[in-house]
């Protein structure tokens, strides 16, 4: 078996590609089944954020599997795959393990050590373990991702520093005022940066929020996405003294607020701190008014050298996070070795759990006048010869598991101590429960169809 991603990113396709590959969130179970029943796929799990889409599987085959799967998106998105091919990126087994890893901690997302995606793998993984998608190894591998991602983030500091312009002017703000609690904002502009701060600011617990534009009608449909008061942009100047935070992103080739009208407005509130944010080019605000007492003026070059040394500090903890995801692989790549001898072992075990109770049976048949005492620790001294035989046997059998001429040790294995009835059997039992499965999921699918047709029939005149 081979562990396979096959993907698009920020990175190697441009949004009006990768637009072209998301799925909404009802069509996921099917594109899992539509993906499961994929030629070689045998265990699938399928991550879509809007920087990325990604397909996750286990294959019995690695040879043309990158082929089936490309099929596979060719036939959902309705798009040739020539067309998109060259955006795509493939991972095989140890190379795909610590994509995910990487994708789980944050290290491959656009803005460094975010958290945001390990809620998105870890939900993705739950709705293909839902669906049925995902098995032993998907189950043991998306659960480590996890844990490295929440390890990621609580044994680091990667993700405690701002690494936007618009989350590094809230930081600052906070740390003037120690929270947002109660305060008031006015917002001068209504544009993307302006409206991301805003919300940031939002997010942060700003009372409230007046937005100033020179068209009016702009400034009343940003409110309303805020819950704030719109005002004309001759207003900003008067409502000054009413803010304690300020945020101005217009086009202006003039200054929107002057020294002397923040002057005049802080002599209205002369115990109250005021914190502007200037992220115009050109600036907005008057660089004069920095000199003003109990003023905190912020323009954008100011927050783009926040915003490097925090992306440095950030870069320095991924450091320390690669190597914790080197260890998780190495736990990972020695479980995954180990795998296929985990039912030789249990069928040692068995023959030797069965030998051992027939012998049991025998010898207490023939000796009827022991005591239950004497016959307990009889079954136990014998228990233990039989374990300590089989404990070189089984350690010898998981180290060759990891050398490339595994697939003869365990063959060799199986003969030396005759499993082959063992094996047989194990693998009637599980080939038993997943027919079991099966049906308990159609049986499961009928009976909804079942319930549904009755609410129908009930509604039907």
């Amino acid at each position: 078996m081979h562990i396979l991603v096959v993907g698009l990113n920020y990175r190697t396709a441009p949004v009006e590609v990768r637009e072209r590959f998301t799925f909404a969130g009802q069509e996921l179970p099917k594109a899992l089944e539509m993906l499961k029943r994929t030629t070689s796929v045998m265990e699938c799990v399928i991550i879509a954020t809007c920087n990325r889409t990604e397909l996750y599987a286990v294959v019995d085959r690695h040879v043309l599997c990158g082929h089936y799967i490309r099929h596979f998106m060719e036939q959902w998105f309705g798009v040739p795959r020539e067309t998109f091919t060259k955006y795509l990126y493939m991972y095989e087994d140890e190379a795909a393990i610590r994509h995910l890893f990487r994708v789980a901690c944050g290290l491959d997302s656009m803005i460094l050590g975010e958290t945001q995606i390990l809620g998105q793998v870890r939900d993705a993984f739950l709705l293909a373990q839902r669906e049925g998608a995902t098995g032993t190894l998907f189950n043991m591998l998306f659960r480590q991702a996890i844990t490295v991602g929440k390890r990621a983030h609580t044994e680091t500091s990667i993700g405690e520093n701002a690494v936007s312009v618009s989350y590094a002017a809230v930081e600052l703000g906070k740390r003037i005022f120690g929270g947002f609690g109660g305060k008031t904002a006015l917002v001068i502009g209504a544009g993307k940066m302006g409206e991301l701060t805003a919300k940031h600011l939002n997010a942060s617990g700003i009372k409230r929020v007046l937005v100033a534009n020179r068209t009016y009608e702009r400034a009343v449909e940003f409110a309303a996405r805020l819950g704030g008061e719109p005002i004309g942009l001759a207003g900003a100047a008067e409502r000054l003294a009413e803010a304690d935070v300020v945020i101005s992103s217009t086009g202006s080739r003039e200054y929107v607020l002057t020294k002397a009208q923040v002057e005049q407005a802080m002599r209205l509130r002369p115990s109250r701190p005021l914190f502007l944010i200037d992220i115009a080019v050109p600036r907005d605000l008057d660089p004069a008014i920095a000199d003003i007492p109990n003023v905190f003026l912020y323009d954008i070059d100011d927050l783009e050298g926040i915003v490097e040394s925090n992306l440095e500090q950030r870069r320095r903890e991924a450091v320390k996070i690669e190597a914790m995801i080197g260890e998780e692989l190495a736990h990972f790549l020695n479980w995954y070795r180990t795998l296929g001898v985990v039912p030789l072992i249990r069928a040692l075990q068995e023959k030797a759990a069965r030998i051992h109770e027939e012998t049991m049976t025998s010898l207490f048949n023939k000796l009827p006048d022991l005591t239950e005492h004497e016959r307990r620790v009889i079954r136990k001294m014998t228990k233990r010869i039989v374990n300590q035989l089989m404990h070189d046997p089984i350690l010898r059998i998981k180290e060759m598991a990891a050398d490339r001429k595994a697939g003869e040790a365990m063959d060799l294995f199986v003969k030396l101590f005759a499993l082959e009835e063992e094996i047989r059997n194990l693998k009637k039992e599980t080939e038993a429960k997943e027919a079991e499965a099966r049906t308990d999921k159609r049986s499961d699918a009928t009976e909804q169809v079942r319930k549904a047709a009755g609410g129908l029939a009930a509604v039907t005149p």
